[in-house]
Parts: structure tokens; sequence; C-alpha cells
């Protein structure tokens, strides 16, 4: 049986669009679906030798498990200077015959495709393949992500779905993202009746998960350009709170886990010692850290690399001063990807336990 393609759009950057793209791809495998994947157009991608696809495609590779071809499934980038490029020669660019041969082999495949967009619903337009150009192009239905909220929530989908509404394209579902635990019937309530004064569905509420806004250790080192001292292997520990050496406040820690430790050279053993301390006081079998970042040039205590080592805690120096690491790690994006797979479970809970995608499915 096949179905109208789908295509993931969101208002903006950071809203939730592969997250639900995740979890919505889950689903309707689950159901039986013989469904597939695609980014027609990428901004970041990954140089895998003779691969050059969008990051994201690695993932739903993992997940649907593809073998990875750019042409399909990552047929435009429009990396660091297209634009530039673009407008010198438009000529030699065949972006939009480039995504309708991808489509043909992906209809020719699956039951159901679905695209994940890329940014907001205008990137592309200089190349002139935004989103809503190539999801015309595609022939698909678009669900919006929006995130949570009411009266900004009804704004920001009406000024983004304009671009759709101004090529024709449908506007298929709503799916409501990161909305607060007190707030999500509320939400449910005014905007489900002003998109059902709209005749469009909404497909469901997502509760805010904060774990999903957890960085890596990984990310955090490549943000604040550090050298890993020790137990590199743990870069995929997540961080959940960042904490400075010199203010462990053990009242406000009932039950401290997967800590970031930030804290000069000259200050860590102290440091450690507080975190023993806590470790004391509140019982822990082990230690809350999930990392340590240390500035300064200082030799480093035998202890400190004792307590380092036996709990296996990657070990972190940076050349800049702790305000500067503060500010740069307060400032990460955090993106899914195949080294986070519990945020990838969590993804597709999130959508197959809050969401009803029946009415995104179309019969052709």
């Amino acid at each position: 049986m096949k179905y109208k393609n789908i295509y993931v759009a969101a208002t903006s950057q950071h809203v939730g669009k592969t997250t639900s793209t995740l979890g919505i791809v889950k689903s309707f495998q689950d159901q039986g679906i013989n469904v597939g994947y695609s980014k027609p157009v990428g901004q970041q991608f990954l140089d895998l030798g003779n691969l050059r696809v969008d990051k994201d495609i690695i993932l739903f590779s993992d997940l649907l498990g593809f073998e990875m071809i750019p042409e399909i499934h990552s047929p435009v980038i429009l990396g660091k200077g297209a634009t530039e490029r673009f407008i010198e020669q438009p000529q030699q660019y065949d972006y939009p015959e480039r995504i309708l041969s991808a489509n043909k082999i992906l209809n020719d495949t699956y039951d159901l495709t679905v695209f994940e967009g890329t940014g907001h619903p205008g990137v592309g337009t200089v190349t002139g393949v935004n989103n809503a150009k190539v999801a015309k192009l595609l022939n698909a239905g678009v669900i919006m992500v929006v995130e949570g909220g009411i009266g900004n929530t009804i704004d920001r989908f009406y000024m983004s779905t304009s671009l759709f509404r101004e090529e024709n394209v449908p506007i298929i579902g709503v799916i409501i993202n990161k909305v607060l635990e007190d707030k999500l019937e509320k939400v449910r309530q005014y905007v489900g009746k002003w998109l059902d004064m709209i005749n469009i569905p909404l497909l469901g509420v997502i509760p805010y998960d904060q774990t999903l806004a957890y960085p890596v250790m990984e990310t955090i080192v490549n943000k604040i350009e550090g050298k890993v001292l020790y137990n590199e292997d743990k870069l995929y520990n997540r961080v959940a709170n960042v904490i400075s050496g010199s203010m462990i406040d053990y009242n406000n820690m009932k039950n401290p886990e997967n800590l970031l430790l930030l804290t000069s050279t000259s200050q860590v053993e102290k440091a450690i010692d507080r975190i023993k301390l806590l470790e004391y006081m509140l019982k822990l079998e082990q230690s809350p850290l999930s990392g340590i970042v240390i500035t300064g040039e200082e030799e480093i205590d035998k202890m400190t690399l004792e307590y380092v080592n036996s709990n296996k805690i990657p070990f972190i120096r940076t050349k800049l001063d702790t305000y500067s690491s503060v500010i740069k790690i307060s400032k990460i994006e955090v993106k899914i990807n195949r080294h986070t797979p519990w945020k990838v479970q969590k993804a597709i809970d999130l959508i197959g336990n809050n969401a009803n995608l029946e009415k995104a499915l179309i019969r052709v």
C-alpha cells in the first residue's frame, strides 16, 4: 500500500525536527510500513572518504538499516560558500533535478518516505530549494513541528507556514514540541482549538524532556578546545549540570549525577575532596562526575589522578579561563546523534507515547 510522502519541517532551528522525525519514522515502521528516509537539503555534512552526507543520515541509517547513498539520502548539501557560488553561476547547479531523481528511487523502493527539512522554512531560498519548494517538488504533505506555548506558538506557526501556502503545499498535521508538563493540557486545548478552526490536525503535544538537552563530554571538549589527558574512551558521558569547584553546595544536591566539575588546576585537589565528602554524605555508590575540566598549567597532584582514573572520569585541560569556559559551554546547542542512544530511544518514546500520526497517513 502506498502513502503520500511526508515532509517534516519546523518553525526554526533547535525546535526538535530531528527528534520528531525519529519518532515519526519509527512509529510508521512499527506499523509494518516499508518506510524510507531522506534529507533532501542539508547544511552540516560529514565527509566520510567517498561519502559526503548530511550528519543526520548516519543516525537514520543505523535506525532503518539502509546503506547510505548520498545521491538518494542527501542529494543537496548547502555547505559553507554554497550561496555565493550559486549566485555567481546558478546554471552550474541542478538542485531540483537531484532531489527529483532521489525521490523517484525512493518512491520505487518504499511505500512511504519521510523527508526531513532543514533549518527554518526559508533556508535554501537563494538556491531555489527552500523547504516549501522542496516539499512541493516531492508532492509531500507537511508535518510542522512548533515549540510549545499558545500565542507565540500560533504566531510562529502562521508566519512559518506562509511559504508553504504560497506554494500550495498542504500542512497535514502539527506537532507541538517541548511543552512544560504543567502546560500540556492548556496548550492542547487552546492551540488544538485554533488548529481545528483552520482544519489542520493536531497530531501531538510532546512534553519537554530535560535529558534531551544534555550534552556529552565530547561536545564540551570540542567547544572549549580542550585536551583530553585521561579516560578519552568516556567522552560520551552525558552532562546534566556544570559545577564550580569552589561552589559545591551540599544542601542543593540531593540527587547529584552527571555533573561536570570545572575548576582551576590549583583548586582541583580541594574540589575533589568536596566531591568525596558529597559522596560520603549522600551515600553515593559512584562518583557523580561525568567529567572534569581544569584551567591553568600547574601540575596535577597524585591524589586527584588516582580519583580520576579509579572512577574512569574524562579529565580535560583547556587554555580558556573558567569564566570563558562556562560561557562557551552554556551556548552549546545539543543535537541528537548515533553516539547518544538513550536520546534516540527517548525521542522515539516521546513521539510514540504522545502523538497520533494516523491522520498524517494519506493513501494514494
